[in-house]
């Protein structure tokens, strides 16, 4: 965009335009472009919600990312547009530390980040909940509890408001900001149960979270970087295998065990467990049916003499009192 333009036709959209050059094609606006759109950077409020949506969007899905939210800075717009992300400049994380500038921070997540809409938002506003929650304890240590969920609070409240997100989207951004610290809770002391729990809570943006949580991993030592990408990808891993095991028809009726017990005249004991180990391994190699009724299993259990070899237990006296 020209100065000349500029002075003709200082439209909102137009303001937006170094940005987009910023985002895209990496160009940084000149000192002249600053000064002339920071005095009309006000205007940006006239740009309709849809396009500063869509221009917004192209901006940070482009190869520079941390140009454009830079650029969105330097030329004022970024208070007008997002004030909430604008108030994490020289915002810092531990105090005395300006290397945990949450903006410095913000810029290397959205560059890291899968450039897909959702993704890239989430990264830019994922953090915008840490000024309001930010406290200092003795020691030197700063603690931002409820952080996530204040910030989707604010996303809400703010960007989805001034800005025509696509519902999909704004939902989407939305529950990334509230889930954006789960990911990186994961160690290998959960349980199948509890990851379970986890890949059922966030349902459709198990992806979109994994992303960003990577995305999320700035540290400047390679050790903890390594192992944290490391537990993302391991939890990425069980929740796969325990899809897949849960796809997984289950060959045996619930049950089963009684019904042998009954039409065999069994004792209970480990044999039963044996009994239906060996009828699994058959619905597994595709020699049996899964899925049948009990009396299907007992008559092949019959016909292929599965209790041949199988030793039976006695079922242990009870004492009399």
């Amino acid at each position: 965009m020209s100065l000349a333009a500029l002075n003709e036709a200082p439209s909102g959209p137009q303001l937006l335009t170094p940005v987009l050059a910023a985002g895209c094609q990496g160009v940084v606006p000149t000192a002249s472009q600053v000064a002339q759109i920071g005095r009309r950077a006000a205007q940006i409020r006239e740009c309709p919600p849809t396009e500063l949506y869509d221009l917004l969007t192209a901006s940070l899905c482009g190869r520079h990312p941390d140009l454009a939210l830079q650029a969105l800075h330097d030329l004022g717009l970024l208070a007008e547009l997002l004030p909430e992300l604008d108030a994490t400049v020289d915002f810092s994380q531990e105090a005395g530390r300006r290397h945990k500038d949450v903006w410095a921070h913000t810029k290397i997540v959205v560059w890291q980040s899968v450039p897909s809409p959702t993704v890239r938002w989430a990264a830019a506003l994922h953090d915008i909940g840490k000024v309001p929650t930010r406290r200092f304890l003795p020691g030197g240590r700063v603690t931002f509890h409820g952080h996530a969920e204040l910030g989707e609070r604010m996303f809400e409240r703010g960007p989805l408001r001034r800005i025509a997100f696509p519902p999909a989207v704004g939902q989407r951004v939305a529950e990334l900001i509230r889930w954006h610290l789960r990911p990186g809770q994961y160690d290998g002391s959960w349980t199948d149960a509890a990851v379970r729990r986890f890949a059922r809570e966030v349902g459709p943006a198990l992806d979109d979270l994994l992303n960003l949580s990577r995305a999320d991993i700035t540290s400047k030592r390679p050790g903890k970087r390594k192992r944290c990408l490391r537990q993302i990808s391991e939890l990425a891993q069980r929740i796969r295998a325990l899809a897949a095991e849960d796809r997984k028809p289950k060959p045996l009726p619930a049950g089963l065990g009684a019904n042998l017990m009954a039409a065999l005249e069994l004792p209970p004991g480990p044999h039963i467990g044996v009994l239906r180990r060996r009828l699994e391994q058959l619905c597994e190699a595709g020699e049996l049916e899964g899925g049948r009724e009990p009396d299907y299993y007992i008559e092949q259990i019959q016909t292929r003499e599965l209790l041949a070899d199988v030793e039976i237990e006695a079922a242990p006296k009870r004492r009399r009192r």
